[in-house]
């Protein structure tokens, strides 16, 4: 079986060190590999960075396969060009308020996630469960992209033996209920077929966001599951602006984002095999 591989850029910051954890948790009963990179801006501070680099590797979890990497660039274009030249399944990278390295607060955040077609989980400063990711939340909203998160969420409930919790949008027009109503049947035939357990729920406001972040808080969800739509949002409840703030969310819960692709369900075969 091929080795599973995941990113996290890492710059030396707690919230770099939490993501850390989250994809060592992820990546021990997979056994997968993670790259932690560094990207400096000048050639002469790569041999700074990959001491320190190293020397944060050697304290972890010697069961979990960890490389340092430190590259020269610019952190919006280079996490992205990595995965992909890395066959990368997933990115773990930390959001920072409004310092940190180069800003990567909620939309900056979203500015590196764009520049890559492999899924991001994004963490505040909460922790992982010893158990990861027990429950998680899946907005879906009518943006006919939606859909193809399913298949990433699937394969993280396989392994953590999550529960799925779909929500979707408070709709009053009848043509729109029924597009909700279908995507409800589909989603929880798609979930039970794989024996996961699923919930679902309308939101009962028109506000989508707070009514999903509501949703998450009330189950006490370890991991949002949303689509980032910036470039192409036409029914989509969740608009860029709506993306930053989850991304964010005051509660802290980690969020998966995964960029829109030309197919049915998504590309990405994470964790399959």
């Amino acid at each position: 079986m091929e080795t599973k591989t995941f990113i996290v850029p890492h710059d030396f910051t707690e919230v770099a060190e939490n993501a850390l954890n989250h994809a060592i948790a992820t990546a021990k009963p997979l056994k997968a590999q993670i790259y932690v990179i560094h990207v400096v801006s000048k050639e002469k501070n790569i041999k700074d960075a990959e001491v320190k680099l190293n020397k944060l590797i050697a304290t972890k979890d010697p069961d979990v396969n960890l490389i340092a990497k430190v590259r020269v660039g610019n952190i919006f274009e280079d996490i992205g060009d990595f995965a992909a030249e890395h066959h990368a399944e997933l990115i773990f990278m930390g959001t920072h308020g409004t310092t940190g390295w180069q800003h990567i607060t909620g939309s900056n955040a979203l500015k590196v996630v764009t520049n890559s077609n492999v899924p991001f989980i994004i963490v505040q400063e909460k922790g992982i469960k010893d158990t990861g990711y027990d429950d998680i939340v899946v907005p879906l909203d009518l943006n006919k992209e939606t859909k193809q998160k399913l298949a990433i969420v699937a394969n993280i409930a396989t392994y953590f033996k999550s529960r799925v919790h779909v929500i979707t949008p408070h709709e009053t027009d009848e043509f729109l209920k029924k597009k909700v109503q279908a995507n409800i049947l589909f989603a929880n035939r798609f979930f039970s077929e794989r024996g996961i357990e699923v919930t679902a729920k309308h939101a009962t406001t028109s506000n989508f966001q707070k009514e999903v972040l509501k949703h998450a808080v009330t189950i006490d969800a370890d991991l949002i599951a949303i689509m980032n739509l910036n470039k192409n949002s036409v029914l989509g409840a969740l608009t860029s602006g709506h993306e930053q703030h989850i991304i964010m969310n005051s509660s802290q819960i980690p969020t998966v984002v995964i960029n829109p692709i030309d197919s049915p369900y998504g590309s990405s075969i994470m964790f399959g095999g």
